[in-house]
C-alpha cells in the first residue's frame, strides 16, 4: 500500500492541540506503513493568515518530532505546498466543472438565498435543501460574467445519488444526495472555498488517506463528489474523535490555552506530550500508558482508533510529564537545568556554581513536573538576596516562626562542620528544645533560605548555600519579622 497522508493547517492562529493530535495520528500511520507524511499550508483565507502563525505551526511540529517528508520548507515533487500559490489551478478546475455541466454560475443575491433557506426550514427540511440549480444557459451566464456581474460557482448535485464510503474509524457511511447542498466551490471574488482547494490538493498531491477531525465528516461527501468530478478515485477517509475537556464539553478556550506553544512554555516535554496525545482516541494495548515513539509506530492503525470523544485531561498530562522528567537521563536533565537557570538569573553560571547545581539536581529531578519549575527550585543558590514568595511567607511566618529562626541561628552560627548530617542534627535538636513540630519549626527556615515553601530538601539546601549566606538569610528573615510582627 502506497501511503501518502497530509496535515493541512491554516495559519490563522497558534497550533492547537487538536490539530497536533490529527498530525500525530497521520504521522504514526505514515511511519507504520513506510509512507509519506506531507505538511501543506491551507492559507486561502489571506485576510486572517499570518506568517507568525505559520512559523508557530512549523516550530510546533518540529518540537514534537513530527518530521515531514514533503511540504513547506522541505519541498517535493508537486510544486508549491502553499494554497495561496495555487489559485490559478483552483480556478481552472472550477471553470472546467462548469464547462462540463457539473457546476454552475449562481447570480442569486444573499437575500434570495436567505428566502430559500427560510422556506426550507419552515417545511422541515435542511436550510440549503432548496438551493439548487435555477437553470439557464451557460452562454447567458458567460455574457453576464463578461458584463461585470458577480457570481459564485456551485456544484450541481445529483440529488438522486447517494454517497457511500467506508471510514476507517467509523465504518460504513452513507449520505443521501438530497442532504448535500449545491455547495460553493469558487467565491464571487475568484477565491476557492475550503472544499475545492482541499479536494484539488488531495488529488494533485496523490493523497491516499485523509485523516481529520470528526467535525469535518459532513464535508466528506462534498469532497468525494468533487474528487470523482475531477476523474479521480475517492481517498480513504478516517474521521478522528473530537477532543473534550474533563467537563464533557468540546475542548475550547473555556478549558484554557490549548495551543502547543502554551504547553511548551509551561514546561512540558515533547516526548510526554507526544505520548499523551497518542492516547487521545487510541492506545498501545489495554494496559500500557507510557510507551516510546517506536512502539507507537509499530502498533498504530486507524482501525484501532475509538469512535468516542477523547478527554484531554491536563492533570493526567502533568502526571505523565513528571514521569518523563524523572526518567530523563541525568546529563540531559542537567543540560536543560543549566540553560533554564542561566536564562532565569540572566547570566552564565561559573564553574563552582555549576558544581553546586549538579549536586542539587538529583533532588530537583525527583520533584518537578515541568521543566519550567527547575529554575524556581534552585534560584536561591545563585542570587545575592532571596526574593520571598509572599504567599509562602504569609502561610509560614506565623507566631512560632521568630522563635524557630532565632534558635536555628543560635545552633548553626558556630557549626564548624557545615555538612548535611551536621545541619540536620542541629535543627532536629532545635525542634526538640523548642517543642516545635517540623512544619512550625522547619518551614520558616525553608522560606527564609529559599524564598518559598516549595524547594529541594531543607538540609541539603542549607549545605549547598553555605554557612555565611544561610546565616545571613535567617537573620534577614528574623529582622523582617521583628520589623513587621503582624
Amino acid at each position: 500500500m502506497n501511503v501518502r497522508v497530509r496535515i493541512a493547517p491554516s495559519p490563522t492562529g497558534l497550533l492547537h492541540i487538536g490539530n497536533a493530535r490529527s498530525a500525530l495520528f497521520n504521522w504514526l500511520f505514515a511511519r507504520h506503513h513506510g509512507g509519506v507524511f506531507i505538511l501543506r499550508i491551507d492559507d486561502t483565507d489571506q485576510a486572517r493568515s499570518e506568517r507568525q502563525y505559520e512559523d508557530d505551526i512549523l516550530s510546533g511540529f518540529s518540537w514534537l518530532g513530527l518530521d515531514w517528508d514533503e511540504g513547506i520548507e522541505v519541498g517535493g515533487l508537486h510544486g508549491s505546498y502553499r494554497q495561496s500559490d495555487r489559485l490559478d489551478r483552483y480556478r481552472s478546475v472550477a471553470t472546467d466543472l462548469v464547462e462540463r455541466g457539473l457546476a454552475y454560475y449562481d447570480f442569486r443575491s444573499s437575500e434570495e438565498l436567505d428566502r430559500l433557506r427560510t422556506t426550507a426550514q419552515k417545511s422541515g427540511r435542511a436550510p440549503a435543501a432548496l438551493i439548487r440549480n435555477p437553470g439557464g444557459s451557460l452562454d447567458e451566464a458567460r455574457r453576464r460574467i463578461d458584463s461585470g456581474e458577480k457570481a459564485v460557482v456551485r456544484m450541481d448535485i445529483d440529488v438522486s445519488k447517494s454517497i457511500e464510503f467506508v471510514d476507517l474509524v467509523r465504518g460504513e457511511m452513507r449520505f443521501e444526495g438530497d442532504a448535500v447542498d449545491d455547495f460553493v466551490v469558487l467565491r464571487s471574488d475568484g477565491s476557492p472555498t475550503y472544499h475545492l482547494a482541499s479536494s484539488v490538493d488531495d488529488v494533485d498531491y496523490e493523497i491516499s488517506h485523509v485523516a481529520r477531525g470528526e467535525d469535518l465528516l459532513s464535508s466528506t461527501p462534498k469532497h468525494i463528489i468533487l474528487t470523482e468530478a475531477m476523474g479521480a478515485a475517492p481517498r480513504t477517509y478516517a474521521h478522528l474523535p473530537l477532543l473534550f475537556g474533563p467537563d464533557g464539553k468540546k475542548l475550547s478556550k473555556r478549558h484554557g490555552d490549548n495551543s502547543v506553544k502554551a504547553y511548551r512554555e509551561q514546561g512540558f516535554l515533547p516526548d510526554a506530550l507526544f505520548n499523551y496525545m497518542s492516547l487521545l482516541g487510541w492506545s498501545l494495548d489495554a494496559d500500557t500508558t507510557i510507551f516510546t515513539r517506536d512502539e507507537a509506530v509499530a502498533a498504530f492503525d486507524f482501525g484501532d482508533v475509538s469512535k468516542n470523544p477523547a478527554v484531554f485531561d491536563t492533570e493526567k498530562l502533568s502526571w505523565m510529564n513528571g514521569m518523563y522528567l524523572r526518567a530523563m537521563d541525568p546529563a540531559e536533565f542537567e543540560a536543560q537545568a543549566v540553560s533554564a537557570v542561566e536564562d532565569d538569573v540572566g547570566r552564565d553560571l561559573e564553574g563552582d556554581e555549576r558544581a553546586v547545581l549538579a549536586e542539587m539536581l538529583p533532588l530537583v529531578q525527583e520533584r518537578v513536573k515541568f521543566t519550567s519549575e527547575i529554575a524556581g527550585q534552585v534560584r536561591f543558590l545563585f542570587v545575592g538576596e532571596v526574593d520571598y514568595d509572599e504567599r509562602s511567607w504569609n502561610k509560614t511566618m506565623k507566631a512560632d516562626a521568630p522563635r524557630a529562626l532565632a534558635a536555628s541561628i543560635d545552633g548553626l552560627q558556630d557549626l564548624g562542620d557545615w555538612s548535611i548530617s551536621a545541619i540536620e542534627r542541629v535543627l532536629r535538636a532545635m525542634l526538640e528544645a523548642e517543642d516545635l513540630n517540623a512544619r512550625k519549626g522547619l518551614q520558616p527556615i525553608r522560606v527564609a533560605i529559599t524564598g518559598s515553601n516549595v524547594s529541594p530538601p531543607l538540609f541539603e539546601s542549607l549545605a549547598a548555600l553555605g554557612a555565611e549566606q544561610s546565616i545571613g538569610r535567617l537573620r534577614a528573615a528574623l529582622d523582617r519579622l521583628d520589623a513587621d510582627p503582624d
